[in-house]
């Protein structure tokens, strides 16, 4: 039990530790994953959740940091009994989370590893079960885990990741993510993503007397019921599939991934900030002179960007698209994205917006 229980806390402590630092990473991205559990609560449970969105991104850099401190503090064993409780009401908060998800097919990613590690609902609720054993282990185990250091050195140490997690997590929100996982990285080939790798291949589930069977080819026996086609290497399916710009004349996806753009992206006008437009709009002048095109993809009406660009004299043309692809491609709103024949050149906060010569030396790049 000794050896169990050690493994155990190690096990936890890291696990813990690296899905919060994942988590953390890209703040507003967990809190884009909190309001779909409001709405749905919301809508399925009570409407009191809806409340709780206002306050998505604290609870995202709350909960990201505390999986952090109390994987640290599980690590040094500091508080041990306290932490290890608090473990468990987070553990039995996100097992309930997930068994929702996955039970009724809600939240299809619970984003416990953000856009690092996809796992299916089923697969995060396992991963949360086994978890919580794992945690209950330790609860009944804890004289195996004495301290190796004083109780002074684990506050200070418990203190100082406190202080970091949430310093990092406020630096990632004001500007983006340290580390992109997303399919719109600086460096990705969109037309390309767009595309599967390889001929997709499928395998067709027939249903006869009762026993399901699978051929690569579809049966022309009669007596075969069809049940599902499922794709034998989906792996090599397209990574985007939901990229498109248009406006109320046509499509203008294939115009956007093509020659040098600027694209100022606005998730929706009604929470966008305006305190460096003035940046933007200094941006785009240069742009234009340079021969880079500069337009606004926004997910808002025409009405209500109408009224926004009076605002912040932003006098470019604009397109719309879907707001949770524009959330996917920047977690800043508005945020800029540089195109070069659909290639992401560069990616800026707009508290980041940046001078011409750097933009143009990241299309000077090969």
């Amino acid at each position: 039990m000794k050896f169990i229980s050690n493994i155990f806390w190690l096990f936890v402590a890291v696990l813990f530790i690296f899905s919060g630092l994942i988590k953390i990473n890209d703040p507003v991205g967990t809190a884009i994953k909190l309001e779909e559990y409001f709405e749905v609560f919301s809508q399925d449970i009570a409407p009191f959740f809806k409340s709780f969105e206002p306050y998505s991104l604290f609870l995202s850099i709350f909960l990201s940091a505390a999986e952090i401190v109390l994987g640290v503090a599980l690590l040094v064993r500091f508080k041990l009994k306290a932490v290890l409780w608090l473990l468990l009401v987070m553990i039995v908060f996100f097992t309930f989370l997930t068994f929702y998800s996955a039970y009724f097919n809600k939240v299809t990613d619970c984003g416990c590893f953000g856009d690092a590690i996809k796992l299916t609902p089923w697969e995060s609720f396992t991963k949360d079960v086994v978890l919580l054993v794992m945690i209950l282990v330790l609860l009944f185990t804890q004289q195996y885990l004495q301290p190796f250091m004083r109780a002074s050195s684990g506050a200070i140490i418990t203190i100082i990741t406190t202080a970091l997690s949430v310093a990092v997590g406020w630096y990632a929100y004001e500007h983006l993510p340290y580390i992109d996982f997303r399919a719109y990285k600086v460096g990705n080939d969109i037309p390309a993503l767009m595309q599967p790798s390889e001929p997709l291949r499928y395998k067709y589930i027939m249903t006869k007397g009762g026993q399901d069977e699978e051929f690569e080819e579809y049966p022309m026996d009669t007596t075969y019921t069809y049940k599902a086609m499922v794709a034998i290497n989906p792996e090599a399916g397209p990574k985007i599939t939901d990229f498109n710009v248009w406006n109320d004349e046509a499509d203008h996806t294939q115009e956007v991934l093509t020659g040098k753009k600027l694209l100022i992206i606005v998730h929706s006008v009604h929470k966008a900030e305006q305190e460096n437009m003035g940046d933007i709009n200094k941006l785009v002048k240069a742009a234009e002179a340079a021969g880079i095109t500069p337009l606004v993809v926004t997910s808002s009406s025409a009405a209500d960007f109408e009224k926004f660009r009076h605002e912040v004299n932003l006098a470019v043309p604009y397109y719309f698209g879907d707001d949770t692809v524009l959330k996917t491609i920047i977690r800043s709103s508005p945020g800029l994205v540089l195109l070069q024949d659909g290639t992401v050149k560069g990616k800026w906060h707009h508290n980041d917006t940046p001078e011409i010569e750097e933009v143009q030396e990241l299309l000077a790049e090969e």
